[in-house]
């Protein structure tokens, strides 16, 4: 009995053993099936996006985005070296410390640097300079709006030229937004032959906007921040990975050549108590009124001048006069200003002469550039801002002295609140102020500071300095991309041209509504709607009678709706 209950349990384990393991080998050629699947399932769910990432010719625009970051770092150094190459014929020194070097000249010596140097500069725009004025800025956001990310070369090196002419010679501006616009020249120079896709075209400007940021300031974060927020209007992901390799590229070679230290070394400061934060607030509000004044100034300095007539070198002779006859008093106006600023955090100048350079700065700042000397507003926008801050950071100390922070904070926080406000950019800004001194514990006040005096200086003047600019050329751009795709559009890229057979009556009455194949979309949608008519006649430039192509109205709004999807995609990929 016990020998057949054995056997049975033997039979029954060996059942269940048999059962075991083809349980085990279906468990493996599941297994084995599934891990087969497996590459055929990340091709079909992945390999889109790796054909997109392909299609779009990343790997070359991450290269290019390489060299671009190399060859605008040395362009930035070289600018740097050419503004202290004019500069010393008549400071005698080739260093930033302009203010103290002018005050040891004679008056004579000080008025004629910026007078010859106005001279000349005045003489080169009107011989070999289009529209006779130098590019900064505004003209990169053009160019990336309207223009298909392209700048003419010559455009470009000449009006860095001129811009380390003007500011050598003692021009109140700024050396970052003419290295910015000579970033963008080389990047799209370098890209010019190639096919990429208009996105890949507006993503190299950024990186060349990026790398020119990152090499002047040292700052690399904020010319990546930069880039996206003032140029490209957008934070896509395809853009970051370029234009962080090129900020990086160029902050790394300028570390290299100039020292791994922030622009300004900033003093001691400290926030000693939660209380001051209405005295914060307050210093936007009062940041907010000198870069509104500040840009007012600007503007009507502009339009005043213009309406002169007279010679343009002679125009600028006399701006560099006037320039220099306000350094007679105040040597501090004169250049860049980073020595001055310097002292400002510092609080090496009396309250007097700190309430002083508001308004010397500024105006001479505004007759440089009305005049039409190069240069850019950011340095002014950083100087105004330090001063301000220095002597607001003065009388709140000795009002308060048991409340009140440090004066170097002060100085810190209004850079930061004048600048943002100006350009427009409270973000890249932010980055480029905490970069620039080294300083990230001041989080706080400095966004406190920075938001009131950007959404005061938005609420009354509606706008940013750049874009005042570009408001002047009839490109509204803060209304929305819609506007710039209307008239990026032309006649020629949505019109359907005659076949060489067909036949088409000429034009022959005056009434008849007509295009260009040069006209803009907008041209178009207000012929359609003037007329009435659904297809309109394309004409040859040289004979306006003769029809050489036919626009319809469908063609034109598909044209329309296909730009502004592709525009919605570039953003947002």
């Amino acid at each position: 009995m016990d020998q057949a209950t054995d056997s049975e349990g033997d039979a029954r384990r060996a059942g269940s053993g048999r059962s075991l393991t083809r349980a085990v080998r279906s468990g493996v050629r599941k297994g084995l099936d599934l891990l087969a699947q497996v590459p055929g399932i990340i091709i079909e769910r992945y390999a889109p996006n790796v054909q997109g990432f392909l299609a779009d010719r990343q790997p070359l625009v991450w290269l290019l985005a390489l060299l671009i970051g190399l060859a605008v770092a040395y362009a930035a150094i070289v600018f740097r070296l050419a503004i202290g190459f004019f500069q010393l014929p008549w400071l005698m020194t080739s260093s930033e410390r302009v203010a103290s070097a002018a005050a040891e000249l004679p008056w004579w010596q000080l008025l004629l640097g910026p007078t010859i140097g106005g001279l000349i500069v005045g003489t080169v725009l009107e011989r070999w300079m289009p529209g006779r004025r130098a590019h900064a800025v505004a003209d990169v956001i053009e160019a990336r709006a309207v223009r298909d990310s392209r700048i003419d070369p010559k455009v470009g090196l000449l009006s860095a030229g001129l811009a380390a002419l003007s500011l050598g010679s003692g021009a109140s501006a700024g050396r970052e937004g003419p290295v910015v616009h000579l970033g963008a020249t080389l990047a799209a120079l370098i890209q010019a032959r190639l096919d990429l896709s208009a996105g890949a075209r507006r993503t190299l400007l950024g990186c060349g906007v990026a790398a020119a940021v990152s090499a002047s300031f040292n700052a690399p974060i904020a010319g990546m921040l930069f880039a996206h927020e003032v140029i490209l209007a957008h934070y896509a992901m395809r853009a970051f990975v370029p234009i962080v390799i090129s900020s990086v590229v160029a902050a790394a070679i300028a570390r290299h050549h100039f020292g791994n230290f922030p622009a300004f070394v900033i003093p001691e400061y400290q926030i000693t108590s939660y209380l001051e934060f209405p005295a914060f607030a307050l210093l936007g509000v009062t940041c907010a009124l000198v870069a509104i004044m500040f840009e007012f100034a600007l503007m009507v300095t502009e339009r005043l001048t213009w309406r002169i007539d007279m010679p343009l070198p002679l125009r600028t002779m006399l701006t560099g006069l006037m320039v220099g006859l306000i350094a007679l008093v105040f040597p501090q106006v004169l250049g860049v200003g980073y020595e001055t600023t310097d002292q400002a955090l510092y609080q090496k100048l009396p309250l007097w002469l700190l309430l002083s350079l508001i308004l010397a700065k500024t105006a001479a700042t505004a007759i440089s550039l009305a005049g039409r000397f190069a240069g850019g507003i950011f340095s002014p926008s950083l100087y105004l801002g330090a001063i301000t801050g220095a002597a607001f950071g003065s009388i709140a100390v000795a009002a308060f002295p048991d409340l009140g922070a440090s004066h170097g904070l002060y100085a810190i926080l209004g850079m930061g609140a004048v600048a943002a406000a100006v350009l427009g950019a409270p973000i890249s800004t932010t980055l480029i102020v905490f970069e620039l001194t080294g300083g990230y514990q001041m989080t706080i006040a400095l966004l406190l500071t920075v938001s009131i005096s950007v959404g005061l200086t938005q609420a009354f003047l509606g706008q940013s300095y750049f874009h005042w600019q570009l408001g002047k050329r009839g490109l509204f751009l803060q209304e929305g991309p819609h506007k710039s795709i209307v008239r990026q559009l032309k006649v020629r890229d949505f019109m359907t041209p005659l076949e060489p057979a067909e036949q088409v009556d000429p034009i022959s009455g005056q009434d008849e509504p007509w295009l260009l194949a040069s006209d803009t979309l907008e041209r178009a949608l207000r012929a359609y709607d003037h007329s009435g008519r659904a297809r309109i006649p394309v004409v040859a430039d040289n004979d306006p009678t003769r029809i050489v192509a036919w626009a319809d109205r469908m063609a034109a709004l598909s044209a329309f709706n296909k730009a502004l999807i592709d525009s919605h995609v570039e953003q947002h990929r």
